[in-house]
């Protein structure tokens, strides 16, 4: 007599069996990822507390509250990073896949990039509070959403133009076999963008920090609101003139910045060097001690049959979306009818919301408001030309050298990322001691303050478009023996062209944003004020003067978008066209 075993028992069977064989690596990993969850929920009670919005919050600047303040600035963090790839994943595919929506989505994007941090916080906040009354959790909203927008837009540039330069073949190959859209997007195209993904991603992680005072040290309408974190820390100790706190919080930032990129960012761009599109393999790769010794665990193959039917799923629901069977040609009456149609109700939607915020600044200032922004909008496009130029020449041929050397990369990773995520506020007192002793003024001064926040956005994609010169090319021309300037023109900028398009569209946005920071430098009681738009925006965020914040806000997206316009959209499509693989 026989006896039959059930699908489950089988399958608890064999879970049983590959738990016997489990090792003290998976045992690390798996009370890492307990740990992990257990400080975040901890951390995360603090958000729900009750407060009143008749009162200002104040900040402990005692040091003994950095680790948790930490903990609380790191959660927003990732929070708004997780947010952030989603939006650049609906955003990016929407601009690529459709010609009309490409005209609204791509100036719109110029346009958020360009709005400052302060000015999102400020509508921000008032929304969120009102959704969430009397909850701490309003204020850590509207933290994580100040955060997600110094994050999501370099992000979804890079990963727009990967979706636009997709490589001839791989595009043919998913025709072909009558890929799924979802299949298309999921095994070829995020595939294809995915080391300027990684790359960006750092960027914008890096731009998250750079903003991370005015995250959570909020001032609008009179009032401060600030939340326990390593910015609002530092915000208190910048104000209360306390070097020795400042240093502090210098310190926390950087253990936090190195520990971050150790953990979460090496082992990211370690692993995505595996989807280089070259022939031929590189002689030396990237490694990273987290990611290998994540690879001896066993937890993915214990793992991978129960989530298998989960993936399938996806995967089948994935095709409603269609197959990837678009015509290559279209009918072109059809194709005029739809533009003419899209073209005129969008049109006049923005029409009407220019019409309607000309209307309320005619009825509270009258129109001659935007006066002052576009001559004081002037002297920051000074500064944002001459940081760009000067960037370009700088980072241009370092971020190459480092791109093409995995050993020089790994040296170099933690240094930059603590470079390009260090917030220009912490150099306030340094900068004002500089500034006076030197007798430099603010408004020549305040270009290397911009910078801080602009010019890594050059650097950080000159090394992803490096990365991504497949090494069968440069084994090519060290055959032929191509070198110095024709090596660079043959090959060097070629490759790293649409890479730096990306790099400077960004650079030039941040730049813009960073000058709300760089040119009113505060400390103790000392102030040192710029002539220029940011500044003008930064007096009217903090008297809650919405109609001049409204006209600086509006001034500041005209000067971007028309730099955009006529400068890196060209620049963009000359990458498409003739520097794409």
């Amino acid at each position: 007599m026989s006896f039959r075993t059930s699908p489950a028992t089988r399958v608890t069977s064999r879970f049983s069996g590959r738990l016997a064989r489990l090792s003290w690596v998976d045992a690390v990993v798996a009370a890492a990822v307990l740990v992990l969850f257990y400080v975040v929920l901890q951390v995360g009670h603090g958000t729900t507390v009750r407060f009143s919005t008749d009162q200002s919050i104040k900040v402990d600047t005692d040091p003994g509250r950095l680790p948790y303040d930490a903990a609380r600035s790191l959660l927003r963090m990732f929070i708004a990073l997780a947010a952030s790839i989603v939006f650049t994943f609906v955003y990016a595919l929407a601009a690529a896949k459709s010609r009309r929506l490409e005209r609204i989505l791509i100036p719109a994007l110029d346009i958020l990039q360009s709005v400052p941090v302060l000015g999102f916080l400020t509508v921000a906040v008032s929304g969120f509070i009102a959704l969430f009354p009397g909850s701490m959790l309003g204020l850590e909203c509207a933290s994580i959403f100040a955060i997600f927008t110094s994050q999501a837009w370099n992000m979804t540039f890079g990963f727009y133009h990967s979706l636009t330069s997709l490589p001839r073949e791989l595009d043919e190959l998913s025709r072909s076999f009558r890929f799924t859209r979802w299949m298309r997007f999921w095994r070829v195209e995020v595939p294809s963008g995915m080391i300027s993904l990684v790359w960006n991603g750092m960027m914008s992680f890096g731009g998250g920090w750079f903003f991370l005072v005015a995250s959570e040290a909020i001032s609008v309408n009179n009032r401060d609101y600030a939340l326990p974190g390593v910015g609002s820390y530092a915000g208190a100790a910048i104000a209360d003139g306390d070097l020795g706190k400042v240093g502090w919080a210098i310190l926390t930032m950087a253990v936090m910045v190195i520990g971050v990129n150790f953990l979460f960012w090496r082992p990211l761009t370690a692993w995505a060097e595996k989807f280089k599109n070259e022939q031929s393999e590189a002689s030396e790769v990237q490694r990273s001690v987290v990611l290998d010794f994540l690879r001896r665990s066993n937890w993915p193959r214990l793992l991978g049959p129960v989530f298998r039917p989960v993936g399938r799923a996806l995967s089948g629901a994935g095709r409603v979306f269609g197959t990837d069977d678009r015509p290559l040609h279209v009918d072109g009456a059809r194709r005029r009818t739809g533009d003419i149609t899209f073209t005129v109700v969008a049109g006049a939607l923005i029409l009407w919301g220019l019409f309607d915020l000309g209307r309320y600044l005619h009825d509270e200032t009258g129109l001659g408001v935007f006066g002052e922004p576009l001559l004081l909008g002037l002297a920051t496009l000074a500064r944002v030309v001459v940081l760009v130029a000067a960037a370009t020449v700088v980072w241009v041929p370092i971020g190459v050298k480092i791109g093409f050397s995995p050993r020089l990369t790994r040296i170099a990773q933690p240094v930059v990322q603590v470079l390009a995520s260090f917030p220009a506020n912490f150099l306030f007192p340094l900068a004002v001691w500089f500034f006076l002793r030197t007798g430099l003024s603010i408004n020549i001064g305040g270009i290397l303050l911009m910078a801080l926040g602009a010019q890594w956005y050059i650097l950080f994609n000159t090394i992803a478009g490096a990365m991504s010169i497949p090494s069968d090319l440069r084994e090519a021309m060290d055959d032929l023996g191509v070198r110095g300037w024709q090596r660079w023109k043959r090959l060097i900028l070629p490759g790293i062209f649409p890479s730096y398009v990306t790099g400077g569209i960004t650079a030039s946005g941040g730049a813009w944003n960073a000058s709300i920071v760089a040119e009113v430098v505060t400390f103790g009681g000392t102030t040192l004020t710029a002539t220029g738009l940011g500044a003008y925006i930064a007096r009217a965020t903090a008297s809650g003067d919405f109609p001049h914040l409204l006209a600086g806000v509006a001034v500041m997206s005209l000067y971007v978008v028309g730099l955009n316009r006529l400068l890196w959209r060209r620049l963009y499509r000359l990458a498409d066209t003739r520097y794409a693989l």
